[in-house]
């Protein structure tokens, strides 16, 4: 029996290594709405109004792009607590121009589909309260890729906004909702993430993808092999993603994955409270307890 995390776990900030710090951190504030939290040097974190942390920029100017059918990041998802806030949010894209890369239902949730300068895929969406979350007759969380009715979205837009009301950032309360990974191999992500991690599987209906999570979300993690099956590791010398956080409940948990990690030949490194890690497919894992 695989072991499980706790309901509690969810994911954390995503930390990017980009070319052009300003070009890009210009873009998560102005195009996204994040709100800058620190700057130092030629690093950036921006996040919620309330000061979580969501997005990590490290510029290295140097960095070679991603190569072709490697494992990395397929989009970081922020997750805003209401329809009336993706409202504004395709409000915020549309007053900057930006284009959409597609826009889903998903029977749970509700999202936007963008890119940001330097390659990055990006997901704005909202959930469905879970009491009208559909399950398989197997259990597994009912999802599908409908087309959003956007006129519904825009429907939401609060009360008194108009052509002239600036674009507020995003809400206190917004946070990363789930990351999603292009990797090599489904079954072996399904080792890591599940035999290893602890996620449970809760979606297996999108062929080349799996899709985990803790907790019974509908996922906190989506594994994909569509561009990268067979390809090579996500390397940390390449723009793109360099790690993202998963958040545990409390220090037995951070305990419980740090010997899994042992216990599977994982290698580890305990740092100022943190635990780190990379999976099998090279992308970079910090383990933290909230408590």
């Amino acid at each position: 029996m695989p072991p499980s995390l706790p309901a509690a776990t969810s994911v954390g900030p995503v930390r990017l290594t980009v070319a052009d710090l300003a070009t890009t951190a210009d873009f998560y504030e102005r195009v996204i709405g994040l709100v800058p939290l620190t700057r130092d040097g030629d690093a950036a974190t921006l996040g919620a109004p309330d000061g979580t942390p969501l997005i990590e920029l490290v510029e290295r100017a140097d960095a070679a792009p991603r190569p072709r059918r490697s494992s990395g990041l397929f989009h970081l998802a922020l997750l805003l607590p209401s329809r009336a806030d993706l409202a504004l949010a395709l409000r915020r894209l549309a007053t900057a121009r930006h284009p959409l890369d597609g826009a889903s239902d998903h029977l749970v949730s509700e999202a936007l589909y963008l890119t940001d300068p330097e390659g990055n895929g990006i997901e704005i969406y909202r959930d469905r309260p879970r009491a009208e979350w559909e399950h398989e007759p197997d259990g597994q969380i009912k999802m599908a890729t409908l087309p959003l009715d956007i006129d519904a979205i825009i429907d939401e837009m609060p009360p008194g906004v108009t052509s002239e009301t600036p674009n507020p950032s995003v809400p206190a309360g917004a946070r990363m909702g789930h990351v999603h990974l292009q990797v090599s191999d489904i079954e072996q992500a399904e080792a890591f993430y599940n035999g290893v991690l602890g996620f449970d599987v809760v979606v297996r209906g999108y062929p080349g993808a799996l899709f985990v999570s803790a907790g019974g979300y509908h996922h906190h993690l989506g594994l994909n092999t569509w561009a990268s099956a067979d390809g090579v590791p996500n390397d940390p010398d390449t723009r793109g993603l360099d790690r993202f956080q998963i958040s545990l409940p409390d220090a037995d948990a951070l305990a419980a994955v740090r010997d899994r990690l042992a216990a599977a030949g994982t290698p580890a490194l305990e740092s100022d409270g943190a635990l780190f890690a990379t999976d099998p497919f090279g992308n970079g894992l910090r383990f933290v307890a909230e408590r």
